[in-house]
């Protein structure tokens, strides 16, 4: 049972890394006014996936305990780089992709 709320857990950590990267292609972009650049389709979809992706997570933390929800929230750092990666063409030093695969080390620690 808890092995599904992990797996919620990820995805949760996931649409949240989307919304990050729908944030940084809004702030990309120039707008006539201030108003438009916070009030403006890209951001607005952005908050409401992140609202999404907290309740999500605080249904999870109802069964899966609080040690390892910091672990698979730590999962994001790695959904933003690939994302980042893949959408945005940022590049990846070295150091990220250690530290990236520390975090997959751990969260496969944690779920097995």
């Amino acid at each position: 049972m808890i092995t599904t709320y992990i797996f919620i857990f990820l995805f949760s950590s996931f649409i949240s890394a989307l919304s990050q990267i729908l944030l940084k292609t809004a702030a990309k972009r120039q707008y006539s006014s201030w108003i438009y650049e916070y009030l403006n389709i890209r951001v607005i979809c952005a908050y409401g996936i992140f609202f999404l992706a907290s309740l999500i997570t605080v249904y999870c933390y109802k069964v899966i305990p609080l040690s390892i929800g910091a672990m698979l929230e730590a999962s994001g750092y790695v959904f933003v780089t690939v994302l980042g990666r893949v959408i945005l063409k940022e590049k990846v030093s070295r150091q990220k992709i250690i530290g990236m695969a520390l975090v997959i080390l751990g969260v496969i620690v944690i779920a097995v």
